[in-house]
């Protein structure tokens, strides 16, 4: 990989937006389960009977959720070090 041409802030602008798109999919997928994930703990007083499975299915989204959004973050940092590692 090259290292980025960081010049000018057209080029830094850029490069973010290209740092946007790492692990996008994984973040938002980890975003939805998080709060799909809180909003099953939180409702789980009202479903009844299926209340305990309802909260331990909140819970695993929250946990999937949250491990999901920590992956794109190490993709993210990682594709960083690699493009601005000085190549010879």
């Amino acid at each position: 990989m090259t290292r980025p041409d960081l010049t000018d802030d057209a080029k830094i602008a850029a490069y973010r937006a290209e740092l946007r798109t790492v692990g996008r999919n994984q973040r938002l997928a980890g975003f939805v389960l998080v709060v799909l994930g809180a909003v099953a703990v939180w409702g789980a007083s009202y479903a009844g009977g299926a209340g305990p499975m309802v909260q331990w299915a909140g819970y695993a989204g929250l946990a999937v959720g949250w491990a999901l959004m920590l992956a794109a973050i190490f993709l993210r940092t990682r594709y960083h070090r690699r493009r601005m590692a000085e190549m010879d």
